[in-house]
């Protein structure tokens, strides 16, 4: 790990942390409006939002919209057995700890050093029964148990991009393996025009489960903008009404598309196998200023 150095924020006395991680370098700053809250940026972007005062709250959009994913994947407060691939600070792990208590999860992150670092600033709660695995995220999830999984979630991101063997539809074939008859999978995708990226995964999702629901902003979804969505997949109905109720009154409001009208989106993108899967095309750097 590379030497560590701190830098005096607006907040008082309290510091940003800037370390080396395997990923790149890792800051954590501190949040002004928020006494114990943290965003971690891993070269430059935001990665994971935290506040150790309220673990269930959540800052970014696109957790927020996984957050209503994990709301609506079993009756509330109903422990579940859920599976994160890709850590960051370990944001949803810590989200499902305190709104479903005595739920049992295991965080794939591949970032040693990260995940060190996180461990050692914004220590999990030692009662949450959290496992992390230091690993790829297809290699862990192939080490969980047939369907032991209520809820996997897929948040990977390398260098702003997610890996190309986490887009086909080999590694859906392992999601759906280790997920329990009927559970979720949710998908953070980061895409802009033409969206073909978006399109292409869609796609690979309908191969392998019979019901999708996308959540997204509008202009994302209409090409406008690079921006995130987020996808939902399971071989049961989703409760479609009730996101798209809650992403409508998000402070940045999204669409929920599903049905027919998110197979028109696809435009008849074919799905991605392991021989052709590319990761994710990189954000254009405005998107961070």
């Amino acid at each position: 790990m590379g030497k560590s150095r701190s830098a005096r924020r607006a907040r008082g006395a309290v510091e940003a942390v800037v370390e080396r991680v395997d990923g790149g370098l890792a800051e954590l700053i501190p949040d002004r409006e928020r006494a114990r809250a943290w965003t971690l940026l891993i070269d430059g972007a935001p990665q994971s939002h935290v506040d150790l005062d309220d673990q269930a709250h959540l800052s970014f959009e696109y957790q927020r919209r996984l957050g209503h994913v994990i709301d609506l994947a079993a009756p509330a407060g109903k422990p579940v057995h859920a599976v994160h691939l890709g850590g960051g600070a370990f944001t949803l792990a810590r989200y499902v700890a305190a709104t479903r208590p005595r739920s049992t999860q295991q965080v794939v992150e591949r970032d040693a050093a990260l995940v060190q670092l996180v461990r050692r600033k914004l220590p999990l709660d030692p009662n949450a029964r959290i496992r992390v695995r230091s690993t790829d995220a297809r290699e862990g999830l192939a080490k969980v148990p047939d369907g032991w999984a209520d809820l996997v979630i897929a948040d990977v991101f390398s260098g702003a991009r997610t890996p190309g063997h986490l887009t086909s539809t080999e590694f859906l074939d392992e999601v759906r393996r280790a997920l329990r008859p009927g559970g979720v999978y949710a998908a953070n995708l980061a895409d802009g025009p033409p969206l073909a990226h978006l399109r292409g995964q869609i796609a690979t999702a309908a191969a392998r489960f019979a019901q999708l629901a996308l959540v997204a902003d509008p202009t994302v979804l209409r090409g406008k903008r690079f921006g995130n969505a987020v996808l939902v997949a399971s071989d049961l109905p989703l409760p479609v009404a009730e996101l798209t109720r809650r992403a409508a009154s998000d402070p940045h409001p999204g669409r929920v598309e599903h049905g027919r009208a998110l197979t028109d989106f696809t435009g008849g993108a074919a799905p991605v196998t392991d021989a052709a899967a590319v990761a994710s095309p990189a954000p254009p750097a405005s998107v961070f200023r």
